[in-house]
């Protein structure tokens, strides 16, 4: 599950024993609040913001008739929401754009933060957004940086401006122009890092931000450095006053206390976050949806928005009417897993459906079982794939031998196909609760 799982499976512990009693006393109140404060502490939360965020839930649970209530538990636990989405910035908070075009965008950070990459991320978002984004290379020290943005701008099918090892500065305002000649609406600078904050670096970054006027100033910071990100976004933020933070591997087995602290810290928002190594893998940051989620509510919102971005409104159609006409093949069912793959990580995924997160406790998907599944079905002839019912003993072998995998690799494909289909048929029904998985 990553991002927050043990904090997640700590805090339901907790919230558990709260709701199983009808009323609460003041002490035992005081005795949860002072287990969730340890449970903050352990997954790496600033020790003074996990005092104050149990100073003021405790405030709150026991000075708000929640005593007396019918369902005390769960008032402190909706406190404990409300808390939290407070915590890391209560609202979504959207990239600025600037009146007069481009929009410039100036990510900085720590070295080994993620900031080409995220470079990459962000340009592919935005240009899901319409916009027209070129990517700016300004990391003149590090070998191979301006290769590395390279290679992502690639990926991502972005331009990237770069005149070698000059001045970073030239190159912005020489970026800025080329930009308003090409019709260019934002650019995303990729400035230098270092291994540690020094003043050479800070001083090179002022002298940026004083002559290029960002629109943005994006701090990357690296969550897994847990207490070490919230001192670096402190000094960032004494420096240049930086207009938002991106939170980068929260997909890791990372204890997540950055996020629930830098916000706190630097009274500046989180803006996005990067969940795993894909160019997807970045989602706007919604204090509320990720309170739900370490609270174990699950998030619906973000499950549909990256469900809509895999899958047009078309394709959803074609798929619904191929199910009502039980004509649903294995060449959907590629199509199908080559949008779940476009979702990003799919232990994630599943960790946003309300109510599963928790129960899965550890459980994975084997991504690599997909990416099988993916080799067989591309091995199969068009009209097997057309018609599953022409796999006998013989295809099943020339179809193991062409995707590399075993007869009984096939055969446990085969049958989840047809378990797809009963479902997808018993869903149409309305008769799921009699679905055996």
């Amino acid at each position: 599950m990553g991002m927050f799982s043990n904090l997640s499976l700590r805090l339901n512990h907790i919230f558990s024993h709260l709701t199983k009693r009808g009323k609460l006393t003041e002490l035992e109140i005081k005795e949860a609040m002072r287990e969730v404060r340890v449970a903050l502490l352990e997954a790496d939360v600033n020790f003074m913001v996990a005092k104050q965020f149990i100073n003021r839930v405790s405030e709150k649970a026991i000075g708000q008739g929640v005593l007396n209530s019918l369902t005390p538990g769960q008032q402190v636990i909706k406190i404990v929401n409300e808390e939290l989405v407070s915590l890391m910035g209560t609202t979504n908070s959207k990239l600025a754009v600037s009146p007069q075009l481009p929009t410039i965008i100036m990510l900085c950070g720590l070295q080994g933060s993620g900031k080409t990459t995220m470079s990459g991320k962000l340009a592919n978002l935005l240009k899901g957004q319409g916009k027209k984004p070129m990517l700016v290379a300004c990391d003149i020290y590090r070998p191979a940086a301006i290769n590395q943005l390279q290679v992502v701008g690639k990926t991502c099918n972005t331009e990237v401006f770069e005149k070698g090892t000059q001045n970073p500065t030239k190159t912005c305002k020489q970026a800025i122009e080329y930009a308003n000649k090409k019709m260019y609406d934002t650019l995303i600078i990729d400035t230098a890092g270092r291994l540690s904050i020094n003043q050479e670096l800070m001083e090179e970054l002022k002298d940026l931000k004083k002559e290029i006027k960002p629109t943005e100033i994006l701090l990357v910071v690296d969550s897994m450095n847990g207490q070490e990100s919230v001192n670096v976004a402190s000094q960032f933020n004494d420096a240049l006053d930086i207009t938002g933070v991106i939170l980068t591997k929260l997909d890791g087995d990372t204890r997540g206390g950055a996020a629930l602290s830098i916000s706190e810290v630097v009274k500046k928002p989180i803006k996005f976050c990067g969940t795993g190594e894909k160019l997807a893998d970045i989602e706007s940051f919604h204090p509320d949806r990720m309170a739900s989620r370490i609270l174990g509510m699950g998030d619906v919102l973000t499950l549909i928005e990256k469900a809509q971005n895999a899958v047009s409104e078309e394709e959803a159609k074609k798929l619904e009417k191929k199910f009502k006409e039980n004509a649903f093949t294995f060449e959907d069912y590629l199509t199908q897993m080559e949008s779940i793959n476009k979702m990003g990580n799919i232990n994630d995924i599943l960790g946003m459906i309300p109510g599963l997160g928790n129960k899965l406790k550890g459980a994975t998907v084997d991504e690599k079982e997909l990416q099988r599944n993916k080799a067989i079905i591309q091995s199969m002839t068009k009209r097997e794939r057309l018609n599953p019912d022409l796999i006998k003993g013989s295809q099943k072998k020339r179809i193991a031998s062409g995707s590399g995998t075993q007869i009984q690799d096939v055969n446990r494909l085969l049958k989840q196909f047809e378990q797809s289909k009963l479902m997808m048929k018993q869903m149409k029904n309305g008769n799921l609760k009699n679905f055996k998985f």
